[in-house]
């Protein structure tokens, strides 16, 4: 039965809401060493999942502030229209930071930074250019910059000046990708002077790495790649769409794509949301694929998150979903959707142009058969970038020679994270860590650690090889302490790295530090006989 036009705007506004609860000097050396350590080996961190271009996604205005303007910070780091003139009426803000639509903030980025960013405001942007400058100087030598879309969210939001088809708002993101690039350049003395370069093969990263610089790859994270969404278990793509749109991406330089992310499509069943939360996207995939979630329960050791079933809670009531949601079995939960045939062809389209295959966001059922697919190739560009499967599955990444990274945790979480996957790494395999920060993917960057005055983050310290000092990270009037402030935008991420090493030793860096080596040996390494 479809759904009412209010009942869907009701429930689409309430997705909305919900949807990512999921979710002094800066540098005194003038330049970092050329990370190299040894004949070809790198040495540096891999942030293997962000979005520094999500600005123009969702219709482009519900996250506040850009990576970058021609006219400068203060064009750049400016706050959106509806939250003027004090917050009030920010409700996406002030739901996601404080629980509540009820909220204030200060409005002004630009120079007093008084409110945003912060690691727990997720409408703000953390990611404008001068402060990944300062990640980079600080060790990071590789940065998976995905493309995000999602057609429901911005269908919902009632502000928009772009598109909500999901892929025209992925080759917008491109575009403000190479114009970041080029802006970039422009400040360093021209075409290719840049500390940054967008990179399409292992080759081109080790060289830009090589001269100092942070090599970008490319990445798409969206429901409905090419139109692969499904109504009533009816596809809406074919094997040529896909075809298609794998080509023009690979053109467009993508080199790593998720097949699903919040909704199940014609591709695959997703990882569920658990919660709150969960029942509010499960309801945003009824509204977009006509059905509610399909569980039943695991019979094996992997499994996606639990989902509630029944009625919504009561302080929730309002939603009104105009009826109970399905009445699901015993936990542990498994989503009766797994890799679909057109998600096959797809998989194998990627294998084919070369591509990175991102796991996480799959059913535990989309995701076995993927790895399955994986093994039988011997092909080792496999990647779960922040956190989103069963770690079940992460010998079956490493034994290919894949990678893991953690979600940007705070950073105890994030420690024991490292350990866990450490347990589990092929030892005959060069095991290096990265980490997803997600900036700007609507989920929160590391908060301070808690009870962290006995053993603070000293300032200034040194970045892991030696080769540049950061105090704390002053923009404008505003300076940031990670003891105090957390990972408040990106350039604090060196700031988090040195807390992870005052609480775990220098173990924890120097498997960091190998990541990015890591990432590029699965980059470049043949399929496996």
């Amino acid at each position: 039965m479809p759904v009412p036009r209010s009942m869907a705007a009701r429930l689409g506004a309430a997705l909305l809401l919900l949807f990512s609860l999921v979710v002094a000097a800066e540098v005194a050396a003038p330049r970092p060493s050329a990370a190299q350590g040894g004949p070809g080996a790198v040495r540096g961190f891999l942030d293997a999942h962000s979005h520094l271009h999500s600005h123009e996604s969702f219709g482009g205005m519900l996250l506040c502030g850009k990576p970058f303007d021609p006219d400068g910070i203060e064009d750049a780091l400016r706050d959106c229209i509806d939250h003027h003139p004090n917050g009030a009426l920010a409700f996406f803000e002030n739901f996601l930071k404080n629980g509540s639509p009820i909220g204030t903030h200060d409005p002004r980025g630009w120079p007093t930074f008084k409110d945003w960013p912060a690691w727990n405001s997720l409408t703000h942007q953390t990611a404008y250019h001068e402060w990944v400058e300062r990640a980079w100087r600080g060790g990071q030598r590789i940065l998976v910059n995905h493309m995000v879309a999602n057609r429901q969210i911005c269908d919902v939001y009632p502000l928009k000046r772009t598109s909500c088809d999901e892929m025209a708002s992925i080759r917008l993101q491109v575009r403000r990708a190479n114009e970041l690039q080029a802006h970039i350049d422009s400040r360093h003395g021209g075409p290719g002077k840049g500390w940054l370069r967008i990179v399409r093969s292992p080759e081109e990263a080790r060289q830009v790495i090589a001269q100092g610089k942070l090599a970008m790859v490319l990445g798409v994270e969206t429901s409905e790649p090419f139109g692969c969404r499904i109504v009533n278990g009816v596809p809406g793509c074919t094997k040529a769409d896909i075809d298609r749109g794998l080509d023009e991406m690979h053109s467009l330089g993508v080199r790593s794509m998720f097949l699903c992310h919040k909704f199940d499509n014609a591709l695959c069943g997703v990882r569920f949301d658990g919660g709150t939360q969960g029942l509010i996207i499960n309801a945003g995939n009824k509204i977009g694929t006509g059905r509610f979630w399909q569980a039943e329960t695991c019979t094996t050791a992997e499994h996606d998150n639990t989902v509630a079933g029944g009625t919504l809670p009561k302080e929730l009531s309002w939603i009104d979903p105009g009826g109970a949601f399905p009445l699901y079995p015993p936990a542990p939960h498994c989503n009766k959707l797994g890799l679909t045939a057109l998600g096959e062809h797809m998989v194998r389209g990627m294998m084919q142009r070369d591509m990175w295959i991102e796991i996480d966001h799959m059913s535990v059922r989309a995701a076995s058969r993927t790895l399955d697919i994986l093994e039988q190739a011997g092909y080792p560009r496999v990647i779960s970038s922040h956190s989103w499967t069963d770690r079940n599955f992460y010998p079956r990444i490493y034994r290919l020679g894949g990678m893991v990274a953690s979600y940007g945790h705070s950073s105890e979480k994030f420690v024991q994270d490292w350990r866990g996957a450490k347990a589990v790494r092929d030892p005959s395999r060069l095991f290096g860590y990265g980490y997803g920060m997600d900036a700007n993917g609507l989920g929160p960057l590391p908060a301070p650690r808690a009870n962290n005055s006995a053993n603070p983050v000293r300032y200034p310290f040194q970045s892991h090889d030696g080769s540049v000092t950061l105090d704390r990270l002053r923009t404008g009037e505003r300076t940031w302490d990670v003891n105090v402030d957390g990972v408040a935008n990106y350039g604090l991420v060196p700031d988090w790295i040195e807390d992870m090493r005052v609480i775990a030793g220098p173990e924890i860096v120097n498997d960091l530090a190998w990541a990015a080596e890591a990432y590029l040996r699965a980059w470049e390494s043949p399929p496996a006989p």
